[in-house]
């Protein structure tokens, strides 16, 4: 017999439910709109006093450049990994891990996601020419560190959750998306920027999936006046826009139906070009469309052939023969630097602990080690229980440290200033990206997370697994990609990075709180 609501009100002033039937009961009539908005908002107020307490500081030259980058370090070798490792290895066993392959599915599709978005901006609004690139990598990777992880730590440790259990287990899904991260990345050696921020040699800046060389490329080649670039831009929309729809319409109206095939591709394939400048070839500028859909390209840029140099003769170059390492793949180089990265070393022996499970009850005494027999220590606690302890003690600093750290480096983004200074920048791009990101990425990240769901890949009663997936939608751009962008520009600065960032961390905070609201009310 069911308990009625009342009851179950009654009975959670003094017990926990002890049954899911009864939980559920309880979610139902006690969440108001009220309370989910609440406790949506509660953590955000935890992220904005952390973030703001390093943007006081860096403010107030209390924390200069050099130890941030300190900082930083110790974050992504030391205490990110042992966060990571001490939620892993209790919280996964050989009937979870199949969450694994979900998260990893998720993560690749919200950056393709957010790849597509940026590209349809940038074929629609002005974008800066020396951040043509730039704005790619901001669509395509997000900030996936410290801030869901603050927030989803602070949502699942509290009802309708199950408190520390669920709050575990969602930061061991939250390394899925980190793992993505740390094994896709590619590393930009620091004695590129050595001459222009002063680094010292050990140091590393690191972008995920190339994306430190896409942002290099903005800066190949000469630059390009934003009077063109807009010019360009302009003619590409209105054909876009205006004059394709128009052609197809009359050349369907021409054809009729049976020939409409034809009259798309020929209404889509616009006329050959006339020229074809030496930029286009080499992908250093995007290819711009007059009204009648053929490139418009500078009459006074001469086309320049290369050809290669005849070997400079009464001389012999001697080449040392490579060794073996060198002569693997450039690209499996890098994954396997990346598989060698503390966090990418914490994360993996951490899941072959979790899976292994005479090596799990070495750390930990659950259900899944119950029939592993190995000498406790003296306290009666595994023997090797206090290296678990050790990881979960620095990992806890992780949080509040790397939020620290992005209040910092947002205090050090150029904010222009002057309604002339905002006339100068891409406003239609900018507000786009922000608003594509940050309100019709989680739009479409809750519908691919329900379609997932339909068709089984997400676990539907895995209701941890389906709130990271879903949160994971509303995040904005990587704050990461500003170092990059410093290190390429060739002055030290991300003047039109910094410009599409402040949008999408002002929406964030409403974006957050209605997309977490909505999903607590669909899954409770």
């Amino acid at each position: 017999m069911s308990l009625s609501a009342e009851t179950v009100r009654i009975r959670s002033l003094f017990l926990p439910p002890t049954h899911e039937h009864d939980r559920r009961l309880l979610a139902r009539t006690m969440f108001s709109a009220g309370y989910l908005i609440w406790i949506s908002c509660r953590p955000l107020f935890r992220l904005i006093l952390c973030v703001s307490s390093g943007f006081a500081l860096t403010k107030a030259d209390l924390l200069p450049a050099i130890a941030a980058r300190g900082t930083g370090q110790i974050l992504l070798n030391i205490t990110l990994p042992s966060l990571m490792a001490s939620k892993i290895i209790p919280a996964f066993t050989s009937q979870n891990i199949s969450a694994l392959g979900p998260l990893v599915l998720v993560a690749l599709i919200y950056e393709a996601l957010g790849v597509l978005i940026a590209w349809v901006v940038r074929l629609l609004f002005w974008v800066p020419h020396r951040f043509r690139w730039g704005i790619i990598v901001a669509g395509g990777w997000s900030n996936w560190g410290d801030i869901p992880t603050a927030v989803v730590m602070s949502i699942t440790a509290a009802a309708p959750f199950n408190g520390e259990a669920d709050q575990t287990l969602s930061v061991a899904y939250i390394a899925g998306f980190i793992l993505v991260f740390m094994v896709r990345r590619r590393a930009v050696q620091v004695t590129l920027s050595r001459r222009l921020i002063k680094l010292s040699p050990s140091q590393i800046t690191f972008f995920p999936m190339g994306g430190s060389h896409m942002v290099g490329l903005d800066y190949v080649g000469p630059d390009v006046e934003p009077e063109e670039v807009r010019e360009a831009t302009n003619a590409r929309r209105r054909f876009i826009l205006y004059e394709w729809p128009a052609r197809l319409v009359r050349q369907l109206s021409r054809r009729g139906p049976e020939n409409a095939v034809n009259a798309m591709e020929d209404a889509v394939l616009p006329s050959p070009p006339e020229k074809i400048s030496v930029a286009n070839i080499s992908g250093e500028q995007d290819e711009p469309f007059s009204a009648r859909g053929r490139p418009i390209l500078p009459t006074s840029t001469p086309t320049v052939v290369s050809r290669p140099s005849s070997p400079p003769t009464g001389s012999t170059i001697h080449k040392a023969p490579p060794g073996k390492f060198d002569r693997i793949s450039p690209h499996l180089r890098t994954f396997l630097r990346n598989l060698f990265l503390p966090g990418s070393i914490a994360i993996i022996s951490a899941f072959i602990i979790a899976l292994v499970p005479p090596l799990k009850a070495l750390f930990v005494d659950d259900s899944s080690t119950a029939n592993i027999h190995i000498h406790a220590a003296p306290d009666g606690q595994p023997p090797l229980a206090f290296i678990l302890d050790t990881v979960t003690f620095i990992g806890a600093a992780s949080i509040p440290v790397g939020l620290i750290c992005l209040g910092s480096a947002l205090a050090r983004l150029h904010v222009p200033r002057g309604r002339q200074a905002w006339r100068e920048l891409p406003t239609g791009a900018i507000l786009a990206l922000a608003v594509g990101k940050m309100l019709v990425a989680p739009v479409l990240g809750v519908l691919i997370c329900n379609g997932l769901t339909k068709v089984g890949v997400i676990d539907r009663e895995d209701k941890v697994l389906r709130f990271v997936c879903i949160f994971f939608s509303c995040l904005p751009t990587a704050t990461t990609q500003v170092f990059v962008t410093q290190v390429h520009s060739g002055t030290g600065t991300a003047e039109h990075l910094s410009a599409f960032l402040i949008p999408q961390y002002i929406l964030m905070l409403p974006a957050m709180t209605g997309v977490t609201a909505y999903t607590l009310q669909t899954l409770f």
